[in-house]
């Protein structure tokens, strides 16, 4: 026992230090590294007022870690929906793969690699709120999902590539779409062009899940709600799309009316 005592710190910091890798790792160049640094430096504080024995500041903390605590679960939602499957005690191969779990992997597929090759693309997904107004006035499509279509859409070669994709359900209902602009252009930082703007404009008036790849710098950026969030990574891409769109688990739907339910919260 005496032995296992004199080791058992290392055992700790070895334990803690891999946590903090996967935790770095998973939100390495987003914009939720932000608030990973702001929680680092809260724990800074909190340990030099405890150091210190600045009693006030000390209280106020800990007050405030309570109120925190909530605020980062509601935070990082979908993240920890991607974090807690990673650690389910079956693997990947017993799961029930659905149509929305192919969908959504033959998506990012198809935007990861848009994004290697740094060709520019904008895909809206409807969710609640219809896009009818924008499609009608596009080139009508509808047809069935598929990375290629999508792939093949964007090449600069196509006259289809400049304008927005909007994809409802499972399929992509129209192409070359003319999206209205974000009015307030303080999110979008100097290397983001149009797409952004057509991006953030649209997620201010629908709820509509809008994803950018930024032919520049050939990031994948994606706008919900009024929000630009650039640089994200592949896991967390896939995350967030399951998190908002919130599809069955254990049942494969095939109806086009039980599709749609896929797609609502």
């Amino acid at each position: 026992m005496g032995f296992y005592y004199s080791i058992s710190p290392i055992i700790e910091i070895l334990i803690i230090a891999v946590m903090i890798n996967y935790l770095l790792y998973f939100f390495w160049n987003t914009r939720s590294m932000d608030l990973m640094f702001g929680v680092l430096a809260f724990f800074l504080i909190l340990g030099i007022s405890s150091l210190f024995h600045l009693s006030i500041l000390h209280k106020l903390m800990l007050s405030a870690s309570n109120v925190a605590a909530i605020a980062i679960v509601i935070i990082f939602q979908p993240e920890l929906r991607v974090v807690i499957s990673k650690l389910s005690i079956k693997g990947r191969r017993y799961r029930e793969i659905t149509e929305f779990d192919k969908f959504l992997d033959q998506f990012a597929t198809s935007i990861y690699r848009l994004a290697d090759k740094k060709v520019g693309a904008l895909v809206a997904l409807e969710n609640e709120d219809p896009l009818d107004e924008f499609a009608l006035k596009a080139v009508m499509f509808n047809g069935r999902f598929s990375s290629e279509l999508l792939e093949s859409i964007f090449l600069t070669t196509t006259p289809l590539h400049d304008g927005a994709v909007i994809i409802k359900n499972l399929t992509i209902v129209a192409a070359s779409v003319i999206l209205p602009l974000a009015a307030d252009t303080s999110q979008i930082a100097k290397s983001m062009g149009t797409r952004h703007r057509a991006a953030l404009g649209v997620s201010q008036l629908t709820d509509a899940l809008m994803v950018v790849v930024s032919e520049e710098t050939g990031k994948v950026s994606i706008a919900r709600d009024g929000i630009m969030t650039r640089g994200i990574k592949l896991e967390r891409f896939k995350g967030i799309i399951r998190g908002i769109f919130n599809p069955p688990l254990k049942k494969t739907l095939q109806t086009p009316s039980k599709l749609r339910e896929w797609f609502k919260r």
